[in-house]
């Protein structure tokens, strides 16, 4: 895992589950942060506090990635960055025939159009400093249409587009550019159940997932050089393909 260390890290959404438990493993693979939240700066300055133990050096940003040009303002204010998870997700549960205007948009604004202004903002340096990586936090429900609504799995699976058009681009630079898809992961705010529960469908494994569980295949990708173009999916089992 030292192939992190000295390495500059920025990841949305610092603040979830899934988040915190990124932030903790790149901390401990040897990467400086720089974190974001929405709305719970507490969970995202715990997860700072220990990234810091660690001796890493950590920043901690506000970023409402909702409105326009959130995600080039992200950008300009974490300055040159080799790794990028974008993690900070929005996902209102609505049927169909109930998704507004305003959600639709909403959602696409954080799920696709802030990471990819990010990316685009950041791509540039990666590619003259000949390493980058860069790792969407999409879902299962981008492949199967999931649960919570189309304008989530919508804006899920343009992620999926994106890093596909990216990833051969930029991939002679150094730079590899991949999709983590989970389902069914305890302690987030997507699913808060407790991870004893009886879980909402049959999960192969015979149990949820843990935030850490998708934090430890994040970093096995972000680690790995050889791996770029991909979606790759950590759900027990549900959807084998």
């Amino acid at each position: 895992m030292s192939n992190l260390a000295g390495r500059r890290a920025l990841i949305t959404g610092a603040s979830g589950g899934i988040g915190g438990a990124l932030a903790r493993s790149l901390a401990a693979a040897g990467a400086d942060l720089v974190l974001t939240f929405a709305g719970h700066a507490g969970e995202a300055e715990a997860a700072a506090a220990d990234a810091r133990a660690l001796g890493r050096r950590v920043e901690v940003r506000r970023a409402d990635l909702s409105e326009p040009g959130a995600g080039r303002a992200l950008a300009a204010a974490a300055g040159p960055v080799d790794v990028f998870v974008a993690n900070a997700g929005a996902g209102v549960r609505r049927d169909w025939a109930d998704v507004d205007d305003p959600l639709w948009s909403m959602t696409f604004a954080v799920n696709t159009t802030a990471p990819w202004e990010t990316t685009q903002a950041l791509l540039p340096g990666m590619v003259e400093r000949g390493f980058g990586r860069i790792l969407y936090v999409s879902s299962v429900a981008a492949l199967t249409g999931g649960v919570v609504g189309p304008h989530y799995a919508a804006s899920k699976a343009a992620l999926h587009g994106l890093l596909h058009h990216l990833a051969p681009r930029v991939a002679p630079a150094g730079v590899t550019v991949n999709a983590i898809a989970p389902a069914l992961i305890s302690g987030t705010r997507m699913l808060p159940a407790n991870p004893g529960s009886e879980p909402p469908v049959a999960i192969p494994v015979g149990r949820l997932g843990t935030p850490e569980e998708i934090a430890a295949m994040a970093l096995s990708m972000l680690t790995n050089g050889y791996l770029t173009n991909k979606v790759i999916t950590v759900d027990g089992g549900i959807h084998p393909h």
